[in-house]
């Protein structure tokens, strides 16, 4: 009678830890990873070897920008799982400790799984686009469209190795590709108005970062862009309007705002740095003596 209790409890543990972790999966969509992670701790205080929350307690921790502390459970879980998606997750623990070839290593093996993983082609192309290993970013990403052609992140990242390339021809046909399946995507909106802008043609690139720009007002990449095209196409005004507009959101943003237009026809032909800048000075009551730049801002 005990060991016929014992093996009932046991089965209601188990289906309680399957719970458990359902519940911290959908935490993880719901971005609550601290949730996740009280969730995966629990389970493993039953059964400290339970690969499924040493998974959910690795992405918890690099959700929340813990990759060191997510390295241990995510190492074990991967080495005894042929789950695509957690050797991904593993691997981008490992690149963000600075373990990038063991990253790519892990990544190789997770695009070798079928059915095919599209998160493992992305974050490879990612990786070694990074590191300028462009021919190997674009072989793992066109393999990766191949596969799975309807993920339009993918042809982003491979359009994005065509900027990287400078081939603006090529990454027209890549963003054509994820604007059929995603319309309203922003990066692919904007990569497509870079490789116009690559091309020279800045007044359909101005169209298309005003597109951009329709969608995402704070895109400060795409309004800086907007801005360099209207200042070529010999609109001052509104291209110094758009700088303006920038520093009054992003002062950091400064210096970029300067290059773009001391680099114009108009301020190429500017002998001093200090005449572009005081163009910029108008905007209202922004700080211009800070002269970084945060990249950040212009994502």
């Amino acid at each position: 009678m005990t060991n016929v209790w014992s093996g009932r409890s046991s089965d209601w543990t188990a289906a309680s830890d399957d719970s458990a972790l359902r519940f911290g999966w959908a935490a993880i969509d719901a971005q609550r990873p601290d949730e996740a992670e009280r969730v995966a701790h629990a389970v493993l205080s039953r059964y400290p070897q339970h690969l499924g929350a040493r998974h959910l307690l690795g992405l918890a921790l690099l959700i929340q920008k813990r990759p060191r502390e997510a390295v241990g459970p995510l190492t074990e879980a991967a080495h005894n799982s042929t789950d695509p998606l957690l050797e991904t997750h593993y691997s981008l623990a490992l690149r963000d400790v600075g373990r990038k070839d063991e990253a790519i290593t892990w990544l190789e093996r997770a695009i070798s799984r079928r059915p095919a993983f599209a998160g493992a082609f992305h974050e490879l192309g990612l990786i070694l686009c990074g590191l300028r290993r462009y021919d190997e970013a674009e072989a793992v990403l066109k393999q990766g469209t191949e596969l799975a052609p309807t993920v339009s992140d993918l042809w982003v990242e491979l359009g994005g190795v065509y900027i990287c390339r400078v081939d603006p021809a090529n990454a027209k046909l890549a963003f054509a590709r994820a604007l059929v399946l995603a319309p309203s995507y922003v990066r692919a909106l904007h990569g497509f108005g870079t490789a116009l802008l690559l091309e020279g043609d800045c007044e359909r690139a101005a169209d298309q970062f005003r597109d951009v720009l329709a969608h995402r007002p704070d895109h400060l990449r795409g309004r800086l862009d907007l801005a360099h095209c209207l200042l070529e196409l010999g609109q001052f005004e509104a291209g110094v309007a758009e700088l303006r507009t920038i520093l009054r959101a992003a002062p950091r943003c400064y210096g970029d705002a300067l290059k773009v237009l001391a680099s114009s026809r108009r301020g190429r032909l500017w002998l001093r740095p200090s005449a572009a800048a005081a163009s910029l000075q108008a905007a209202d009551s922004v700080d211009l003596t800070n002269e970084r730049l945060d990249h950040r801002d212009l994502g």
